[in-house]
């Protein structure tokens, strides 16, 4: 009996060596790299942690032989930071995958650093379609959302609806520049028009001059290309101004589950905008919404760019294990290759450009008689499918795409 037990024990052996016989140092190291204490610290922050980590346990990462770690960083919003991050997380810490990484000049800056470096880079939190376009590349995968998706789902509906007049209020940095540049082109493709456009600070807290430019302007539509706590503190102010009783409507261009519950339905009721998940659509999400609850900061429920992580880190987890590597490039390549199946998101694919395709939901603000819960907020108005949700292929001018 003791001798089948050893020789069970030296099987099992051989097969752990195996699976790491190809990962650097015997550890997958994951580093997911977001906010964690700014305007964006709900909506990513240590729910991205918590989300990450839930995908390598049902990934069953301890029971295969196969040693993952989880680091996590502040990257404060700003793109030096972030590069600063990124260098020693790849050149000192061994780091093999960076995650999320909202605001988009940083995960424009640490798409190209890990580009340099060999490694893999899976996009959860920031939005602009460039990493699928101009800046696209052969080791990072854009994931959960992204700006051409967002204005072409939510701005399309909104000016088929009679919202032909648009003021954009815009977060000035490279997500915000982006999201207005792919909104506008959509409402002018449409027959609408542009009245006019103003940009703000990131992190701003007071709006008042740029709503009162908005409101001036008599526009049908004030855009936010904005996100997280500027999006909460424009929408306050805009309440508190009377723009919507006035006869203006805001659209959100970006807003997110954990923004909602911060407005709260009163105010926020009746906003239409693009998500790529929701808690409430099924059994799945709701048991991954209730786990990811138990663990999350305040017991938030998961958003979007969470289920992204989530989504993300375990097929890069199956595509490690598929080619007993956890070289970048290599990872990167199979990640493509393999069809995509989680809980959250179902079925997809992942294109040449790096592309990560699913359904978008359109979605409408409950009112406060509608909800049944402190977290049932949404509506979900149509299902956009993943053919029609994210931009063309052909039309990203992506180099890799032949």
């Amino acid at each position: 009996m003791k001798l089948k037990r050893t020789l069970i024990a030296a099987a099992l052996a051989a097969v752990a060596g195996s699976a790491n016989a190809q990962i650097s140092d015997g550890v997958i190291k994951i580093g997911v790299m977001n906010d964690q204490s700014g305007l964006y610290a709900d909506l990513t922050g240590q729910g991205s942690v918590v989300a990450a980590r839930m995908a390598v346990e049902d990934f069953g990462a301890a029971r295969k032989g196969m040693k993952v770690e989880i680091i996590f960083a502040d990257h404060q919003n700003k793109p030096d930071v972030g590069s600063t991050i990124a260098r020693t997380w790849y050149d000192a810490d061994k780091v093999d995958v960076i995650v999320d990484v909202p605001t988009s000049s940083v995960a424009l800056a640490v798409n190209q650093i890990t580009r340099d470096k060999g490694k893999a880079f899976l996009v959860s939190g920031a939005a602009t379609s460039d990493l699928t376009g101009k800046a696209c590349s052969p080791n990072t995968i854009h994931w959960t959302y992204d700006t051409w998706m967002l204005a072409n789902s939510t701005g399309n509906a909104i000016v088929k609806t009679g919202g032909d007049s648009w003021f954009f209020l815009t977060s000035d940095y490279a997500f915000g520049h982006a999201l207005e540049r792919d909104t506008e082109a959509v409402v002018l493709k449409t027959g609408g028009k542009v009245i006019g456009k103003v940009r703000h600070p990131l992190n701003t807290q007071d709006f008042s001059s740029f709503l009162l430019q908005a409101q001036a302007s008599k526009a049908k539509i004030i855009g936010l290309a904005n996100a997280g706590g500027d999006t909460i503190n424009s929408i306050k102010q805009a309440a508190e101004f009377g723009i919507v009783k006035g006869g203006q409507n805001l659209a959100g261009l970006l807003v997110f589950l954990t923004d909602v519950k911060a407005l709260g339905l009163p105010i926020s009721q009746g906003l239409i905008f693009t998500e790529t998940f929701y808690w409430d659509q099924n059994d799945a999400t709701r048991a991954f919404a209730k786990r990811f609850s138990e663990q999350a900061p305040r017991n938030n429920y998961p958003t979007m760019i969470h289920a992204g992580v989530y989504s993300a880190v375990l097929h890069y987890l199956k595509a490690v294990e598929a080619i007993k590597s956890d070289d970048g490039t290599k990872v990167i390549a199979q990640m493509k290759k393999m069809p995509t199946d989680d809980p959250l998101f179902g079925k997809g694919t992942i294109r040449a450009d790096g592309r990560k395709l699913h359904p978008a939901l359109l979605v409408e603000v409950k009112k406060p008689a509608e909800s049944k819960g402190p977290w049932d907020l949404y509506k979900i108005r149509a299902t956009i499918p993943a053919d029609q949700a994210f931009r063309p292929e052909k039309d990203g001018e992506c180099p890799l795409v032949k």
